[in-house]
């Protein structure tokens, strides 16, 4: 991303920054989707900052607006439960299977459910990963209950004594009432077999401050234990992640960097920062 390269130079360079290079940086950071509070927040902080230690003290500046909560994941005592919820379109249900490839990668029993059941494309596409990566779908019909694909799928990983249970959810609601109700029915009788251990919210990276608006809302209907950030790439708009943290200390525990199976990935905050900088 290297959002802070040309402000680092500057700064150890001969030249004083002036009131048009302050306008500038405030610009792409604001592009970037550090969204306004932030924004002034750093500026603020990167005024005091020195020549001889710029890289390192922006570097803290950064470090200290993410969330200090543990990254890694919040096991149950048996099988695993994972609630992954979000707005269609952010790379919800291909998340969703590409965390069970990554689980099953290192060795886990995995069961998905595709409880998106409005969409039939989601169920069809969270099918079509489970044949190619070899882990057990449990669907039901189209628009039917998602709770009952949920209590279907809990009582399989029950069965086949899974390490995880990964479980979509409709991401189609539309007020924040229906949100809550949907995601609290699925909590409720998934929680007849199995406590619900993490929730994990999928955000698009190039929605910007939507997402964070997005983020919000979800975090008033559920616990969110974590952050999925998907369309994490190499341009500068990747600020939303800790814009977020900020705001919300809500972890990001996994990114998504491409299409293919194999782009997700544990964040890696020091290596964020240092994208940022370098």
């Amino acid at each position: 991303m290297g959002l802070l390269r040309k402000f680092i130079a500057k700064i150890k360079g001969v030249n004083e920054f002036s009131t048009a290079d302050w306008k500038e940086l405030e610009e792409e950071l604001l592009l970037s989707d550090l969204g306004p509070s932030l924004t002034r927040e750093f500026l603020d902080q990167a005024r005091k900052v020195k020549s001889e230690n710029a890289e390192e003290a922006l570097s803290q500046i950064l470090s200290s607006s993410l969330s200090s909560k543990d990254r890694g994941a919040l096991l149950g005592q048996s099988t695993t439960v994972i609630l992954v919820v979000g707005v269609n379109g952010t790379g919800k249900t291909t998340s969703v299977a590409k965390l069970a490839s990554n689980l099953k990668n290192s060795g886990k029993r995995i069961v998905m459910a595709a409880g998106d059941t409005f969409r039939a494309a989601a169920v069809e596409q969270l099918q079509t990963w489970g044949s190619r990566i070899g882990v057990d779908v449990v669907s039901g019909k189209v628009n039917g209950d998602p709770a009952s694909v949920a209590f279907d799928a809990a009582k399989r990983a029950q069965e086949i004594d899974a390490d995880y249970l990964i479980i979509d959810t409709a991401g189609r609601l539309h007020n924040k009432s229906d949100l809550m109700d949907e995601l609290e029915k699925v909590k409720r009788v998934v929680e007849k077999i199995f406590p619900i251990n993490e929730v994990l919210l999928v955000i698009d990276a190039t929605t910007g401050q939507n997402g964070l608006q997005q983020a919000k809302i979800f975090t008033q209907a559920v616990d969110v234990t974590g952050i999925i950030l998907t369309k994490l790439d190499g341009s500068a708009r990747g600020g939303v992640a800790l814009a977020i943290e900020k705001e919300l200390d809500i972890p990001i525990k996994w990114i998504g960097t491409g299409e293919s199976e194999s782009d997700f990935d544990h964040f890696d905050a020091q290596s964020y920062i240092q994208g940022l900088l370098s």
